[in-house]
Formats: C-alpha cells, structure tokens, sequence
C-alpha cells in the first residue's frame, strides 16, 4: 500500500459544518498526517503526509462517513509465475488511490478496488512500464486464450528444429551412432534460443529490472548457459566441423526451450478448462430479445431494451431478461441458474430470469431488471470475484514465491562450484547447474491455490451454490456449527394468516383490525406483511391510507392512520409502549402450542394513549427438505442450531419438526449476531443460515454466512455464500465442495513443494540432464492444474429435486 504526499479522497455524507470538523478531527489523528482540509461543497478531503490510503479511509469510516470506491478488473498479459503476480500486485499497490489488489495467475486478472474518480489509464501504464500489458476486462477472453490458439505453431516450430538435435540419443539404442555437424547443430539450435525462446529473455530482462526472478529468468540462464558451453566446446577445438568428434549441449538449450513452450501451451489450454463453468454461465446471455411494440414484434438488440417492455419468449427459447410472466403457460428449465433439476411451472405473476430456457409454452414477459442488473449478470460477476480474489493460505505461498527464484540462483551457482572445484569437469558442473535452474518450478507454487479454487467455484455455481469469495471456501471445510434462522429458510417463508383475535375491550370487528394492519404493512416486503395483504384481498378488506411508515427493528413496523398512530409487532414493544399484554396471554399461548407466529397490533390516538387492539396470527409451511437437511449436517458432525426471532412455541415446534435441539427464540437482529459470536468464542467454526434483513448482523457475524437467494438482496450481499435454491439441503453441500476444495488445494500445493524439494537436489547432484528437468518443470505447472480439473466431476450427494 502507497505511502502518500498530498491525496484527495472523495467523502460521501457529510451535510453541515460539525461533520466537516468531525472528519479533519479523526483525518488529523491518523499517524504521519500532516495537514488536512475537508470542503463540504465539493464533498473532499486534502490530506497531506506519509500515510496509506487504508488508514485515511478507516479514519473517515470511524467518524460515521464513507469513501466511495469502486472495483475494476483488468487483464494483465505476460505473467509466467508467482514472481510475476507479486511484481504486479506491488507496482499496483504502489499506485495512490489504490485501496486493494488481487491478482490471479490462472486467469490472468487483477482485481483492484480505487477510490471513486481514479484514471484508470494510470494502472494500465504502471503495469505497462513493469513490463505486463494490461487492458481492462470487458470480457471473458483473456490473453490466455489468445495464446492458445497462437502458441502450437511455436511448439511444432520449436519441436521440428529440436528433433534433429536429439537424433543421436533417439538412435543410439539401435546402435545407429549419426550426429550432425556442429554448424548444422548451431544453425537449428539458434532460432530456437532466440527466436522462438525470445519470450523468456524479454520477460527475464524485466524481471531483473525490477529487482525481482521469475521462471523465465530461470529458463534464460539455463539455456544460455548450456548453448554458450556450446559454442565454447565448438570453436574451441579446430576439429568442431568434424561429425562426432565434441559433443556439444545445443540439444539441451534448444529441448528445454521446446519442452518449456509445450508445457506453457498445455498449461493455457488447462487454464481455460478452469473457467468453462463461468464461460458456460457467459454463454447463457442472449444477445437480443423479441419485443412487442406497438402490438407489432421486433428483434432488437438487448442494449436497446427498456424496463417495463413486454418480451416474447417463443418455446424453447432463452429467457432475454429478468421479468414477471405476463401472459401464458410454460415449464421453464433454470438448471444452469439455480442447479434446480426439473422444470419449473411458470404462470403469469411469476418471476423469470434471464438465461433460462422457456418449455412448449409461449410467454410474454415484462422486464423488471436489464443488464448488469439480472441475476445472471450478477451471479456471473459473484463467480469472477470469488475468483479473483485469493484464499488466505495463498500468502504463504507468496511469500515463499518471492525468496524462490533467488534461492535456486543460489543453489544452482552452489552446485556449479561443487561440481568444477571437486571434480575438476567444468563441464558437468555447468549441466548439473543447469538442471538445477531448469527443473525448478515456482509456477506450481503459484498456480496450486488459484486453480483449485476456480474450479471448486465453477462446479459449485453449476449446482445452486454461489461461493463470493475464496476465504468463505477455505473456511467452510472445518465449520462444526451451524446456526439456522427460521421463517424462510427453514420454512417456506409464505405464512398466511390463520387467525384473529380482537381485545376483548375493544368494540371493533376483526375486519377492522385486519384493515389497520394491512394499512401499516403495505408498503413492506416482509414475508408476514405479504401474508397480511393477501388475507386483507381476500377478504376485501378496504386499505385505509397510511403516512410516516417505518420498521423499528427487532420489533415491528408502525404508521399513521386515520389521524391515529398503529403500532404492530411483537410483545416486547407492546410492553415498551406501558401495554399489559396479560389479558391476552392465554389467546398467545394457544397460538404457540400451534407453532404459530402472532403479532399484537396496538393503536395511539391524539392524546396519546395507547390501547391494545387485538393479535394477527400466521402459520408457515416448515420445507419438505429441511428435516433431511438438518440430519444431513448433523451425520457428518456438525451441530445444528435454531435462531429465530419467532415466540419460543413457535421456534420449539419448528425446531421438533426438524431435529434440532438447541432453540433461541425472540432474538433481536443484534442479538442474533451475539449468539454467534458466543459460539465463536466457545470454540466453534460458525455458519449462519438465513435469508432476511434482520439475518444480515448475524451472518456478518459467522466465520461463513449464507445466504438464500430467495431472501433479501441485503442479506446474500452481506454473506459469504449464497445458496440459489431455498433448499437447506445445499448447506451440507456447500460444506463438501469447500472439502473436496480445499484437499485439492493441499494436494497441489504438497505436489509443488515435493516436487521442488525432490527435483531440485536430484539435479544437484547429477541424476538428471538438463532435457529431463526440462520436462519434469514442463509437466509440473500441468499436472497440478489437471488434479484441479478432477473437481468438475464432483456431484452433489443428494440431487435436487
């Protein structure tokens, strides 16, 4: 992170004077700060000093404000090795304006989170200037996928000038002894060290530059060493025309280069199979959308579509858009979306999302969400941060990336001197030290952690389970307890209202009641408000205007109607507000044993006296799956637990219907989040389970949040996983996949370090030509991608229904 001179930074709600001198208070506070200015009307801060951008931005966050920022992505060309990632990622941080920066090797792309208002021609040119070309990502198609399709010609080049060099070892064990002529052998080997080897020494000489190593400064030295040992032994001895007369090592130097370029060809094939799951996502995106304009039928692109227009899904189409099915029938296949098996029946008022393919029934749709809006837009975009960002047992590995290439310099002007001086054969000491350079991997290292990851995230999005980042994946392997919230994620989250019960002092009919509390819920989207309205509709109940609505959380929502203040929500606040709720205690407790919810409504008139009215109970469907979900999680150790802010007769027949024994019943959302974090100091590696506003404290809270995606935007944006089917099932799976991630990632990064801790003192001490160590190091990088790919035939235990 840049230490800073002079930095602006952009604040975001600030509204009078006081919040001008609170901010240059706590900006002045930060250590190395010098002098600070804060202009309310430009709504910036001047700050100069020595001191990073994340210590400003925490200091403006302490006082109560925000600094906007915003994140990019950019793809970086030319990075071989973990070397590479860590040059890019500090010349970008080295960058003011600059908050973070991940870069991942496998998919070639850095993600950087700037200040709002940074140029980003500004990073393009410092990764330009370090030597990496970058561009920012508008697309899928990385310069790994250029490579691709541009590297076999340099292979089969390479492999046609190399394969002369070797007929004599080719030949030699049917006793056929041909060589060529040195000048022959100069003449082949040449344009493969130069030509085609070209890369590494330009991606050498900017690693040097810069003061760092990397595999291709490796691959540099040791190939020139072996073609310049050579040229030495050529023209060293007057006989270097003569057939057969000095063996010479441009085999080695021109092998090794070929061996390297086919390794890094079948690396970037391998890369790309990492991503096919996103890229199966990306091809679900329809490029246009037939829309009824005017009662006449278009095809226009979908950057031209509008919200609100109505859209023909003709049968067997892809769904263009989000939207609500306006008119017509259909099944519709969301497979590839939410991992839901079966097609789902679609009716008008239900909701479609783009990427879906429609069944034999036509349907008419109207667009609610266009763009980067659409959930398969934004799941898309879920799956690239995960995989951007890196997990927290990379750093390790990068730390020990940095001090790699230097240690094996080392090792290999180690084994050279130990070889001439006790040997006396230079000439084996340069080969042997050669083969030290040659063999050395760091791009194992560096590639163990991303691949796997990228993988476990693909096959995971392609069965309803959206992994945000790579932290929630490495620490899901070892969760021991999981907390559920109730209404929605345990139960199908559409109560209704089974009954109600008016005061019994109170001269006023349930239809009123009913009026009152449909009055304060209809401006709200909570799953009881719903039930409220639907009831009210049903019954044809009139909807009084209501005024100031508000949710007080934890407690219920209020609004003014009729002149009066109506109050509805849960006990506690009827007794906050001086009401004795014993007169209808036993009405309460009939509902619990029920295993319902209730809410009280009260009323304050103009004097303000309130006065209790009555109670409104719901009942909620408990999910044909949640009883196997829960004996799921608990058949492979883990303790399950119940959270609800339901009453407690509520969440203990919920609780009994599913097998959970442990119940926390009428929990504030701020409560909900100490619970976990009890947990968590007793020990336990904690998930939370929930789907709602009030859930979004406690999944927070948890080691790993999940989410369901069928709850609240807030609440999977505050989770670390967010599950596309209601199904609680998918939380034991979620669990799995991060296992078999994770021993996937220990079992890379043990073949990495074996591998170099085996391979390296091998060729130290003679056991391998440098043509062999080429092929090791060409095959290492491959093999740990392609146990990798083993995780795309993971399947989920139980298939969804």
């Amino acid at each position: 992170m840049s230490q800073v001179r002079h930095q602006t930074l952009p604040i975001e709600g600030m509204t009078c004077a006081s919040c001008v001198q609170r901010v240059e208070r706590r900006l002045q506070a930060v250590e190395g700060v010098s002098a600070v200015s804060v202009n309310l009307a430009s709504e910036k801060a001047s700050v100069k000093g020595d001191v990073t951008i994340a210590a400003l931005v925490q200091a403006v966050e302490q006082a109560g404000y925000q600094v906007p920022t915003t994140s990019i992505d950019l793809a970086i060309s030319e990075m071989t090795c973990a070397s590479c990632v860590g040059r890019v990622e500090k010349i970008l941080k080295a960058l003011p304006s600059v908050m973070n920066v991940s870069v991942n090797l496998a998919t070639e792309r850095a993600q950087v989170r700037v200040l709002v208002g940074t140029d980003y021609a500004t990073l393009l040119q410092a990764c330009k200037k370090a030597g990496y070309p970058a561009t920012l990502l508008t697309e899928l198609v990385t310069s790994a996928n250029r490579r691709t399709e541009a590297w076999p010609w340099h292979v089969i080049l390479a492999a046609a000038l190399s394969l002369p060099l070797m007929a004599p070892m080719l030949l030699s064990p049917f006793g056929l002894d041909w060589m060529l002529s040195s000048y022959w052998q100069l003449a082949l080997a040449t344009p493969v060290q130069f030509l085609l080897g070209a890369r590494f020494y330009r991606a050498a000489y900017r690693a040097v530059l810069a003061g760092s190593g990397n595999m291709d400064l490796l691959v540099a030295i040791g190939t020139s060493s072996a073609y310049g040992l050579s040229l030495y032994l050529m023209f060293a001895h007057g006989q270097h025309h003569e057939v057969g007369m000095q063996h010479l090592y441009f085999e080695s130097s021109a092998v090794v280069i070929t061996l390297v370029l086919l390794g890094k060809w079948l690396e970037a094939r391998a890369k790309l199979q990492t991503v096919s799951a996103l890229k199966a996502l990306e091809a679900l995106r329809p490029t246009s959308a037939i829309v009824r304009r005017d009662g006449r039928e278009q095809e226009v692109p979908l950057v031209e579509l509008q919200t609100g227009e109505l859209i023909v899904i003709r049968p067997g189409a892809r769904v263009a858009v989000d939207g609500e099915v306006a008119e017509g029938q259909s099944q519709v296949d969301e497979s590839l979306l939410t991992g839901e098996s079966l097609p789902l029946s679609k009716a008008p008022g239900d909701k479609v999302f783009a990427g879906a393919v429609n069944g034999e029934g036509m349907l008419l749709i109207k667009a609610t969400e266009l763009g980067a809006r659409s959930m398969l837009s934004q799941i898309i975009k879920l799956v690239e941060d995960a995989q951007a960002v890196k997990a927290p047992i990379q750093r390790l590995v990068d730390q020990i990336s940095a001090i790699f290439v230097p240690v094996v310099l080392g090792l290999s002007l180690l084994t050279l001197l130990a070889w001439g001086l006790l040997t006396g054969d230079w000439q084996d000491a340069i080969l042997n030290a050669v083969a030290v350079q040659v063999i050395a991997c760091p791009c194992a290292l560096g590639l163990a952690t991303p691949t796997a990851i990228m993988v476990g995230t693909g096959v995971a999005a392609r069965f309803g389970i959206l992994i945000k980042d790579a932290q929630a994946l490495e620490i899901a392997h070892r969760l021991d307890t999981v907390c559920f919230d109730k209404t929605g994620t345990l139960t199908e989250g559409k109560p209704t209202v089974t009954a109600i019960h008016t005061h019994p002092h109170w001269q006023a009919s349930e239809t009123e009641l009913l009026s009152w509390a449909a009055a304060v819920q209809q401006y709200s989207d909570h799953p009881l408000a719903k039930a409220v309205m639907q009831a009210s509709a049903a019954q044809h109940v009139g909807l009084p205007v209501a005024t100031d609505a508000k949710a007080i959380p934890g407690l219920g929502v209020q609004a003014i109607v009729d002149g009066m203040s109506i109050c509805f929500g849960n006990g506690k606040w009827m007794q906050n507000l001086g009401l004795d709720i014993a007169e209808m205690a036993h009405i309460a407790s009939s509902e619990e044993r029920l295993g319902h919810t209730f809410s009280y409504l009260a009323r304050q008139d103009q004097n303000g006296t309130p006065q209790l009215c009555g109670i409104v109970a719901f009942g909620d469907q408990i999910k044909a799956q949640a009883a196997n979900a829960v004996a799921q999680l608990q058949s492979i150790g883990v303790k399950v637990v119940l959270i609800s802010g339901d009453n407690q007769g509520s969440a203990n027949a919920a609780a009994q219907a599913v097998g959970i024994a442990e119940v926390y019943a009428q929990v504030l959302p701020a409560d909900k989040a100490a619970i976990v974090l009890r947990l968590k100091q007793a020990g336990a590696c904690v998930a939370m389970v929930g789907d709602g506003i009030n859930d979004a404290p406690a999944l927070a809270a948890a080691d790993v949040g999940i989410a369901m995606a069928t709850g609240t935007d807030v609440a999977m944006h505050t989770a670390g996983i967010t599950l596309m089917r209601g199904d609680p099932a998918l939380v034991s799976e979620a669990i799995a996949i991060s296992q078999k991630t994770y021993h996937k990632i220990q079992q890379n990064l043990g073949w990495a370090f074996f591998y170099n801790l085996i391979g390296i003192p091998l060729a130290a001490m003679g056991y391998l030509n440098p043509m062999i160590a080429g092929a090791a190091m060409a095959l290492s990088s491959v093999s740990v991608i392609s146990n990798a790919l083993l995780l795309r035939r993971w399947k989920p235990s139980t298939p969804p229904k």
